[in-house]
């Protein structure tokens, strides 16, 4: 997992309460068992027309918003199913930060062991950043080490995140990179037992 202190990034906001897993990877993409190439098919049915085509309604796809990295949306993100795929697609798509009133509780843990700085903020911050990301570029600035953002304007909005995964992802460490930081130890007890 690649370590992230801070995140400088566009924003896309996207507008919606209660997202849940199947509406940000559809099942019929689950297929795969690595957790690289799920980024094309993020929110399928909304950003694609039927016929395959770009649905040119879905805000996603306005050039605007080209390699923003940085997901606003609204309360209940990623609730339904504990599909993994649902935070591999939106890490491969290049978001590397979500900020919402509320997450799935299977979602919230899954996402932040696959290195995406989740983030609860107050609903009405976040109504006013999706109001300036519809109608003007807005960049945030986000510092997991003094837990704050950072908006355009200046305004700087304190956030909490729980110790354990703050410090995991300023070090990179996934779960297996957590293990091996005792490799000493539990090499250490293999021999005593031999």
């Amino acid at each position: 997992m690649e370590a992230i202190r801070q995140h400088k990034g566009l924003v896309y906001a996207l507008n919606r309460t209660n997202i849940d897993t199947d509406q940000i990877i559809p099942k019929q993409f689950l297929k795969r068992i690595e957790r690289t190439g799920f980024g094309q098919f993020l929110f399928y049915h909304w950003r694609f027309n039927d016929d395959g085509t770009l649905n040119q309604e879905f805000s996603m796809n306005n050039p605007k918003y080209e390699g923003a990295s940085i997901l606003l949306t609204g309360e209940n993100f990623g609730c339904g199913s504990s599909r993994e795929h649902a935070p591999w697609a939106l890490a491969d798509y290049g978001f590397k930060v979500i900020i919402a009133p509320s997450f799935a509780d299977i979602f919230y843990n899954n996402a932040l062991k696959n290195g995406i700085i989740l983030i609860k903020s107050d609903e009405e911050q976040i109504n006013t950043w999706q109001a300036k990301a519809e109608n003007e570029e807005l960049h945030l600035e986000v510092d997991l080490e003094e837990q704050t953002i950072k908006d355009n304007d200046g305004t700087v909005v304190n956030f909490d995140i729980p110790s354990y995964h703050k410090e995991k992802l300023i070090n990179g460490w996934d779960d297996i990179a957590l293990t091996l930081l005792l490799e000493e130890k539990i090499t250490t007890f293999e021999n005593q037992k031999a």
